[in-house]
């Protein structure tokens, strides 16, 4: 662990000394962050999975700065221009643009036209420039036109490249362009002229201007993508042209001291600084700088809505018919068991051009009563509608719900490696379906055999650093997956991979064990899987679930380690750990703070309490069906003013997207999300949310639909 981290991590994310120090000592013993925000609450000052994630985010970054000061100190050193001061400036610095500033006089570099300058022996003449002493500048000039320099115009100019490039790598100029940047920068993007027609989506921006640090993620990664495809040029400007000649000035004021001919030469070195190398070199750093905020804040706009979307209500272990519609190539069918084994598939024609509606219908009651379905799942893409008025207008033997699902992804997943694997007999069509059932079951389980890219509630997630997005996509499947917990007896090779302390290799070997010894009789069990160390099972045990086990608390959040003290408060209270859980009356006489500690406080033992109240428990909320409004397929049905049920499918940092039916999805922008002001869209909505909308207006020409939330009854 790194003490000079504690206190920059403590001051950045306003948290105590003590709760980083335990923070990091934790990471650094090689806990997740899930075991670290469930079980060792006493140790962070009960910091949540975000903020700790957050201290290991910053932990990671200062390592990576820490071993670029190395790389720095060590190439000035060969140099052997490193002195004591350079040194400790250079070991004091935890900025990352700073430590760049000081390094770069001495970063080796490609040839310049300075480096040309000095190679012809013109670097004394800039020497003599800078001073601005000499009065008899045209005399002492002839003593360098010589060798490659031709004439004394040409040895100013040399000269005047290595004064311009020293001006650039000056530190306090640096500062002074990157101070104004700050304050005044302005993103431009216009249309590349003769493109107009084929980059319309992008009219929005043809002749666009806004200061830099009010461009909103959403508007920034537009443009960068119309400029990537070659539709537009963007530019970062320090302001207007005031702002360039004040700039100037004050770079003037630094390195202008004498009014003679030297001083003359040296302003024109400057503005030549300026223009070529620190006005082009700052727009480049504030441009990567926007970019990163703007895909950050796009990352956790994205990361929000998976956290949402994984944790959406689950049907549970029901026997489910899933059905993904289409006109033309027909309904796939899948019949599957209440663990989501595929019993039975095939396809049905109800609609144009075929039109077999009694045959499907005969075939789907049949088929109904044959597996004892008891809930059907039908995709939300082509032809959704019409089927899913098909089969809530049967009749069938008993009771069946129907329900619209999400097709996102599910094309992705059914031609992956993970579904040749798990359905190596059928076709992409029979998977597809799988899919749109198993997801009603338990969109969790089902979801995180897909790449998270491809389950469609980001936005522009193509655009942004991909790193940084797997990185935080993961840690919120991680998360999402840990708070609920996995049976390990029913869980799949892919979801085991996300559970705290497995991965991949000890998913395998849990799933294999299982298949060679039966089912789990109790966590202690799973150290006989192979590579299953101490370490590990001390990481996962707390999040893998065994109903019906030896031992009442496997099938808990309650962590083995601390099976001991529940056994004393069952032995205080004369009864079993059983009947301790089935007990409300028991439990009420249970004093906590009897059972602190010096290891074990407060809040582990409220988590144990809360969990012996609802042993097993799923935090998820109950799924409900939905209908949309019979009359309106089409945007040509709507009209403005017209309310209509509807569902959330994505939200943004600019509103939210609402599906109310038909091929097009209406906005709901931030500012008709209530009547009241809303500064981010999750305080109102999440994914999923059943709303009711009102119509604001349609561009029936670009397909485009805005709503309102505001004044609706909800």
């Amino acid at each position: 662990m790194q003490e000079p981290f504690i206190p920059i991590i403590e001051k950045a994310l306003g948290l105590a000394a003590w709760q980083v120090r335990g923070t990091l000592k934790l990471l650094d013993e090689g806990a997740t962050i899930p075991f670290i925000s469930r079980y060792r609450k006493e140790a962070t000052g009960t910091l949540d999975e975000v903020k700790v994630g957050e201290v290991a985010d910053w932990n990671e970054r200062l390592k990576e700065i820490a071993r670029r000061k190395t790389t720095i100190l060590n190439t000035i050193g060969e140099q052997g221009k490193l002195t004591d001061e350079l040194r400790a400036r250079i070991e004091g610095s935890w900025d990352a643009t700073e430590l760049e500033d000081l390094y770069l006089p001495y970063k080796p570099k490609r040839k310049t036209r300075a480096e040309a300058a000095r190679q012809k022996g013109l670097e004394p003449l800039a020497v003599l420039l800078m001073m601005q002493r000499e009065p008899h500048l045209d005399q002492r000039l002839r003593t360098f036109v010589k060798g490659e320099v031709k004439d004394a115009d040409e040895a100013l100019k040399g000269a005047r490249d290595i004064l311009a490039e020293q001006v650039s790598e000056d530190e306090q100029a640096r500062a002074i362009v990157r101070s104004q940047f700050a304050r005044r920068a302005l993103i431009t993007a216009k249309v590349v002229k003769g493109k107009e027609a084929e980059a319309v989506k992008y009219r929005d921006y043809f002749e666009f201007s806004e200061p830099l640090k009010r461009c909103s993620s959403h508007r920034l990664l537009a443009i960068r993508r119309g400029e990537a495809e070659g539709f537009l040029r963007v530019s970062i400007v320090p302001g207007d042209i005031d702002d360039e000649a004040s700039v100037l000035q004050r770079l003037d004021r630094r390195f202008v001291r004498a009014r003679n001919a030297c001083g003359e030469q040296v302003a024109e070195a400057v503005a030549d600084a300026y223009k070529r190398l620190l006005r082009p070199s700052i727009e480049t750093e504030f441009a990567a700088d926007s970019k990163q905020r703007a895909d950050a804040e796009a990352i956790r706009v994205f990361a929000t809505n998976l956290r949402q979307l994984l944790l959406a209500p689950p049907l549970g272990q029901k026997r489910v018919m899933g059905i993904d519609p289409g006109y033309r190539t027909g309904c796939k069918v899948v019949c599957l068991d209440a663990q989501g084994n595929l019993l039975h598939n095939e396809t049905i024609y109800p609609h144009p051009p075929r039109n077999e509606r009694s045959q499907a219908a005969r075939k789907l009651t049949a088929l109904v009563e044959q597996y004892g379905v008891e809930a059907i799942a039908v995709g939300n893409g082509t032809a959704s509608r019409e089927t899913e008025d098909f089969v809530t207008n049967l009749s069938y033997p008993h009771a069946v719900q129907a329900f619209v699902v999400s097709e996102d992804g599910a094309s992705v997943y059914s031609a992956s490696k993970t579904a040749r694997e798990e359905f190596p007999d059928y076709d992409v069509t029979v998977r597809g379906a799988v899919s749109i059932g198993r997801r009603l079951m338990d969109p969790l389980a089902e979801l995180v055999k897909i790449d998270p890219k491809s389950i469609g509630v980001g936005q522009y997630q193509h655009d942004v650093d991909q790193t940084a997005l797997k990185k935080a996509l993961d840690q919120t499947v991680e998360n999402c997956v840990n708070l609920v917990g996995v049976n390990v007896n029913t869980a799949s090779r892919h979801l085991l991979t996300y559970v705290s302390g497995l991965g991949p290799q000890l998913a395998q070997n849990i799933v294999d064990y299982r298949a060679e010894h039966g089912a789990f009789a109790s966590r202690r069990d799973l150290m006989k899987v192979p590579r299953m160390g101490a370490k590990a099972f001390e990481q996962c045990a707390g999040f893998l679930r065994i109903a019906g086990g030896t031992n009442p608390l496997d099938n808990t959040a309650v962590h083995p380690e601390s099976y001991p003290l529940v056994e004393k408060m069952a032995a205080d209270l004369h009864c079993t750990v059983g009947e301790l859980i089935a007990s409300k009356e028991l439990r009420a006489r249970i004093r906590p703070e009897d059972y602190v500690t010096g290891t074990v406080g407060l809040p582990t033992l409220t988590d144990i309490l809360q969990e012996l109240d609802k042993p097993g428990r799923d935090l998820r909320q109950t799924i409900r069906v939905f209908s949309f409004d019979p009359n309106v397929r089409t945007l040509a049905d709507l009209h403005e003013g017209m309310e209509l049920p509807g569902i959330v499918t994505n939200i943004t940092n600019f509103g939210c997207f609402v599906n109310i039916g038909i091929k097009e999805n209406g906005l709901v922008h931030l500012s008709q999300l209530a009547d009241r002001y809303v500064a981010d869209p999750n305080e109102v909505v999440h994914l999923h949310q059943h709303v009711r909308v009102k119509v604001l207006s349609i561009d029936a020409e670009r397909k485009r639909l805005s709503l309102t939330m505001a004044g609706v009854e909800q």
